[in-house]
């Protein structure tokens, strides 16, 4: 008995790649209905080559390619950034993160030539699928929603490989070459295939953004970044449109083998994953941040949006973009940047990325030498300490008497 809800125009969330090739085919196949291509711009560069020509030599009636770039940096990237946004400890959040500005977009396409149904490439084990499905049903309540890997048969990228053999499908992808991976302007993911072993090392010539550490320059660079209420604004005194910033630090972290990343995490829906990714910029202005809020930003506060960082990158990674919660979230942690504003001196070396140098301006930095000086100065009673010592001390002490009197 056939379920599959009749639908007459689908937009499929297109990359060219093996998954969406073969989907744009199966669509036709099974559905009968008129599948239009989409494609989010992203920063691919020369990835975007060609891309409208496959898609129409695939089958695609019509194919919308959206320049997004300035609008993912501005209000994706940028607002993460001001978060501190970090998955378990390593992960930038580059892929999670792209999710809904392409499901954004896509929906946008979809209400423009009257679509009744959206898919995408997401297998039925990853992340994606949330991320993507959670963004179509808060942008477009009742739109139809087609998730392939959960309805086919071709099990394997393997046989994706096969089925496009059969329909003539060019691809990207070979069986002696099966690891996947997604770009876009933050950084670079690698995995599946070869990487499915966590005690492999990947190969050097996987990488795509950063030379290997070791084959970096032998002299450090150091780089400048201002910061406006929590964003980055300028580079070396340039000031740059988001996007551009982003490219900016991306090239200089990367000829310095800045912002590797190898590790296994856990997935929303359950499972372990490894993956491997470049985020050569994004972990240069990460560092930036930091290092001007440690001068403008007050202690308390600082400590209290820290409590929110992991549940912020969570919803980030599990797709909760538009969700409630993260407006809440996302409209303390941009209270929390006003005066988030400075200089922040960082030096790129072998792989290592770190901060030598910050300033702000008077009027925002809570940075006063006068009170931190060891030398001799006037400001502060060091006497006060005594009693702030004894008082924060007392219930420790209280505590250190009842152990000893217990038997």
């Amino acid at each position: 008995m056939n379920t599959r809800p009749k639908v007459n125009k689908v937009v499929l969330a297109y990359s060219g790649g093996l998954d969406t090739s073969v989907i744009l085919t199966w669509l036709k196949e099974v559905y009968k209905c008129e599948v239009i291509a989409f494609a989010a711009d992203l920063g691919l560069g020369n990835e975007m080559d060609g891309i409208r020509e496959k898609a129409l030599k695939t089958g695609a009636s019509e194919v919308y390619i959206e320049d997004v770039q300035e609008e993912f940096v501005r209000d994706f990237v940028f607002p993460a950034l001001r978060g501190n946004a970090i998955y378990e400890g390593y992960y930038l959040l580059g892929t999670s993160i792209a999710r809904p500005i392409i499901a954004k977009a896509q929906i946008e396409v979809a209400r423009r030539v009257g679509a009744d149904a959206v898919s995408h490439g997401a297998t039925g084990k990853g992340n994606d699928q949330v991320r993507f499905e959670l963004a179509y049903h808060t942008l477009m309540p009742g739109v139809t929603v087609i998730a392939p890997w959960r309805e086919w048969d071709l099990g394997s990228r393997s046989a994706l490989i096969d089925f496009a053999k059969k329909h003539d499908i060019p691809i990207p992808v070979t069986k002696d070459k099966p690891y996947s991976s997604d770009r876009n302007l933050l950084h670079i993911s690698y995995e599946g295939g070869i990487l499915e072993d966590p005690w492999m090392e990947p190969d050097e010539s996987m990488f795509t953004l950063s030379v290997a550490p070791e084959d970096a320059p032998d002299k450090p660079e150091y780089v400048t970044i201002d910061f406006e209420d929590g964003t980055p604004v300028a580079v070396d005194g340039d000031i740059l449109s988001p996007a551009a910033l982003l490219k900016r630090v991306n090239e200089l972290g990367g000829r310095h083998g800045v912002g590797r990343v190898d590790l296994v995490e856990n997935r929303y829906i359950g499972m372990k994953s490894r993956g491997v990714y470049e985020t050569p910029g994004g972990t240069i202005l990460h560092m930036a941040h930091r290092a001007v809020e440690s001068l403008t930003m007050d202690r308390e506060v600082m400590h209290l949006r820290d409590s929110l960082v992991p549940k912020f990158s969570e919803l980030i990674y599990n797709g909760y973009w538009f969700s409630p919660e993260m407006d809440w979230l996302r409209k303390c942690i941009d209270e929390t940047q006003t005066g988030v504003t400075g200089t922040v001196r960082i030096k790129l070396f072998k792989g290592h990325c770190s901060v030598a140098g910050r300033k702000a301006p008077e009027a925002v930095s809570l940075y006063v030498p006068d009170f931190a000086t060891f030398e001799e100065e006037t400001v502060f009673d060091q006497a006060d300490s005594t009693g702030f010592i004894k008082v924060n001390a007392l219930r420790l002490r209280i505590n250190a008497l009842k152990k000893r009197k217990k038997p």
